[in-house]
């Protein structure tokens, strides 16, 4: 089988299948994508121009449609020249929201194309009204329409779709819903999984902490609101109050992935701990920005309380691999995070807003030790049971692609 990948960021969420399917020596995987930093064996990176509008003049909504276009025509360039090469792929398989599927059947006609659809805006209900301290850069209903005419032409020039949770598949249309499947990307179960003996070591003290100690968890990609970090941060000195013992790690950059930016020369790492000067103990709580996979586990294996908060938006692989490392998990009570969590059987459902709600849990999962026990067991029997990529959503894909293919 020849398959053609393409995502903007390789690679994006399909990781661990192209990687799986590269290791099997009767596949040959191709990936099409803008950048790569990162290698995977047996997959072959091909790199398309990322457009140049520095000298169009539009309107600044036509520019991101346009931007999507010249990115769909870059990559159907790209596609025609591997087909000069003698390279047809058997199956096409790509992220539909910057543009880069629009023009693939114009190439491959008899190819199936699945398309990954992770997100629909709306106006109202979801990510954009959801904070009214934040007032969201994309609270314009004319730039949503415009943002979702890409999805829509997306969704016009494919055979299939995916989203990775029901309720991210609910935010479609109704006319869109019946070609898409609910199937999650998958989290290696055979790498993310508890361990009781592990350490992890504080890099600016040398501390070292383990799964005895009482650690709270935050992690994000970024230090954000749509992570709910304003709320994790408030809610630390009604935590450290309670518990003078625990430590906090929190893991992330200072940029910003998604809604609004802090002011110019800030970020909100900032912009909290000058909020909260003087009702911290900074000693007991460390920045770790962004730590490579390895150290990443460590920090989720010593976990004793791990806080995930979202914006009702696209669940984070984070959420489900804190899961499938055993954590005990306090989560706030959005979509699609109550998709996975139920509150008192795999984990702890918490006001997003709320910072007493979250140190309450918190002090719950450092104290009640029998039933914290209880629900990050049953976690990590949910991470297994339905997140496991290779036990249970690899054959989904699989099955998937055959049916395509038929």
């Amino acid at each position: 089988m020849i398959y053609f990948f393409f995502h903007q960021a390789f690679p994006g969420q399909y990781r661990l299948l192209v990687q799986t399917l590269a290791a099997d020596p009767r596949n040959r995987v191709y990936f099409i994508t803008q950048a790569a930093s990162v290698e995977i064996p047996n997959v072959e990176v091909v790199i398309y121009q990322r457009p140049d509008v520095s000298m169009l003049r539009l309107h600044t909504m036509t520019a991101e449609l346009d931007y999507n276009v010249l990115t769909g025509l870059a990559v159907a360039e790209t596609c025609k020249s591997l087909l000069a090469q003698g390279v047809r792929p058997d199956l096409l398989v790509g992220h539909g929201g910057w543009g880069e599927t629009l023009f693939l059947k114009d190439v491959f006609a008899d190819v199936p194309l699945l398309t990954y659809f992770e997100f629909y805006y709306h106006q109202h209900g979801v990510d954009i009204d959801f904070d009214p301290e934040f007032k969201s850069i994309f609270d314009d209903p004319h730039r949503l329409r415009i943002k979702n005419a890409t999805i829509q032409m997306a969704f016009d020039a494919t055979d299939w779709g995916n989203s990775p949770t029901r309720w991210q598949h609910s935010l479609h249309p109704p006319e869109m819903r019946p070609r898409i499947s609910v199937i999650h990307e998958g989290i290696d179960t055979r790498r993310v999984a508890p361990n009781p003996r592990t350490t992890f070591t504080i890099p600016e003290t040398g501390q070292v902490l383990n799964a005895k100690m009482p650690v709270v968890t935050y992690v994000a990609r970024n230090l954000e609101p749509y992570r709910g970090f304003h709320s994790f941060m408030r809610s630390l000195p009604l935590i450290q109050r309670r518990h003078p013992e625990a430590v906090t790690l929190i893991v992330g950059g200072d940029g910003v992935s998604y809604g609004t930016p802090p002011p110019p020369g800030s970020s909100f790492k900032a912009l909290l701990l000058e909020e909260l000067q003087g009702q911290l103990d900074l000693g007991r709580i460390h920045f770790l920005g962004k730590l490579d996979y390895a150290e990443y586990l460590r920090v989720l294996q010593v976990s004793s309380a791990h806080v995930y908060l979202t914006y009702p938006f696209v669940l984070s692989w984070s959420f489900i691999e804190a899961m499938a490392a055993g954590c005990l998990m306090i989560g706030s009570a959005t979509a699609p995070v109550l998709e996975v969590l139920e509150d008192g059987v795999n984990g702890i459902a918490v006001d997003f807003f709320s910072a007493e709600a979250i140190a309450e849990a918190v002090s719950v999962a450092l104290t009640d030790r029998k039933r914290s026990r209880a629900l990050r067991t049953a976690a990590l029997a949910k991470a297994r049971s339905e997140f496991s990529f290779h036990d249970v959503t690899y054959p989904r894909w699989l099955d998937l692609f055959d049916r395509l293919r038929q």
